[in-house]
């Protein structure tokens, strides 16, 4: 019997955690998490991690479970992900992962790219470039060696940044020539499901969802927080505003106006990124979900 993984993709705050759960209990199944953030346990709010009453409606896995102290990337997870499917499919055929983290999903579907060793003198070279002129200057020099990553990449986040630069400047090749063509080879089916909306619809909920978050106690959660702000995990959209209030650089007006704002940017990217595969079902945000289950059991075997 061929084991299928239902992977639901679309832009954050757009309704993919409500569906996954519905199609968790449609198939009887459980739920892969490749939400780069929501791993981490000190970061509850500003990663909108399910609720309770969400993660007990369906099994879930690779929600906190790791603490922002911890060394954890897109290689350790793609071995942890992948083991714990083959664990999952002896028990389900049809297992569903959530996540918008573009580059986790591509990590399990297909494996990660092989890249090419460059000197470190280079990473420490962006590094000091980072603190003396800023992180605009390393997005504009992504945007010259490599406009194609640069329109994938999270621009706010440095390490994503200087991981590419290193390598274009290191090998004098773009970083994304180096992106597989062809997948790993895997012992399972991936249909992936996308949910789209209107740009202003997908803005709005963005916008309204920040605005929760401030209300659950984002700035709470952030203060706590802001002894490890230099952390990889917290070089995240919501906590990296919520820093510059603390240092004294933005009000807390401007800093969840500048919240709203990059989060618009990443749902941008996340659609460029989403995009470029044909195979995906689209589907709108407020789609029937059995219209949604149909379209699925079209590609089941």
């Amino acid at each position: 019997m061929t084991n299928y993984l239902i992977s639901i993709v679309g832009a954050t705050a757009i309704g993919k955690t409500a569906l996954s759960i519905q199609l968790a209990q449609h198939f009887k199944t459980e739920i892969i998490s490749c939400d780069s953030r929501q791993f981490f346990k000190e970061m509850k709010i500003g990663t909108a991690v399910p609720s309770e009453e969400e993660l007990n409606a369906a099994t879930h896995h690779f929600i906190q479970h790791k603490s922002i102290f911890e060394e954890y990337n897109v290689g350790q997870f793609e071995k942890d992900a992948i083991t714990k499917l083959e664990e999952l499919f002896k028990k389900h055929n049809v297992v569903i992962m959530v996540g918008g983290s573009g580059l986790y999903v591509d990590a399990v579907v297909k494996g990660l790219d092989d890249f090419p060793k460059v000197d470190p003198k280079i990473r420490e070279n962006l590094n000091q470039q980072l603190e003396t002129e800023g992180i605009v200057s390393l997005q504009k020099m992504l945007q010259q060696l490599d406009p194609v990553h640069y329109e994938r990449v999270a621009l706010e986040n440095p390490h994503r940044l200087i991981r590419a630069l290193e390598i274009c400047i290191g090998s004098g090749k773009p970083y994304s020539s180096f992106l597989k063509d062809t997948a790993a080879t895997r012992n399972f089916t991936t249909i992936k499901v996308g949910l789209t909306a209107e740009r202003e619809t997908v803005y709005h909920r963005i916008n309204r969802r920040v605005d929760l978050m401030m209300e659950a106690g984002l700035l709470e959660e952030a203060k706590a927080l802001y002894p490890h702000k230099s952390l990889n995990a917290l070089q995240t959209v919501g906590y990296r505003e919520l820093f510059e209030y603390f240092d004294g650089n933005f009000t807390l007006e401007f800093a969840i106006s500048e919240i709203k704002k990059n989060t618009r940017r990443f749902a941008k990217r996340q659609g460029t990124w989403f995009r470029r595969d044909e195979e995906t079902l689209w589907f709108d945000y407020e789609e029937d979900v059995q219209r949604i289950v149909e379209g699925i059991e079209k590609r089941l075997v």
